[in-house]
């Protein structure tokens, strides 16, 4: 076990004793599924959390949320000229999101 590993595990059973993990948000009951959380570290899915609970969303996830929009709308339309504009909006988006993920992995990289 490293320092961090000790030192971290240390503190949690200092707030166990103190009492200060009682009463917090969804004490009792099973923790929320996120399927999601398996493909990414869970550092980046703490950064994450975070910062959807504190309303704000990293513009990748922004991105990926809006390409499955398109890909819905896809799906439905019947009309050759719309799919073909869906399309193109969709590979725009797609490209965009790979190009934030890029960035945030470089970021956290160096």
């Amino acid at each position: 076990m490293s320092w961090l590993s000790r030192l971290a595990e240390r503190q949690m059973q200092k707030a166990r004793l103190t009492g200060d993990l009682q009463g917090l948000a969804g004490e009792g009951k099973p923790l929320p599924d996120r399927p999601g959380d398996a493909f990414i570290s869970p550092g980046e899915a703490i950064g994450f959390r975070i910062m959807a609970e504190a309303g704000v969303l990293p513009e990748e996830i922004v991105l990926k949320k809006a390409a499955a929009r398109l890909r819905e709308s896809l799906a439905l339309e019947v009309d050759a000229v719309r799919r073909k504009a869906i399309q193109t909006e969709l590979a725009q988006v797609e490209m965009r999101q790979a190009m934030a993920e890029e960035a945030r992995r470089r970021f956290l990289r160096d």
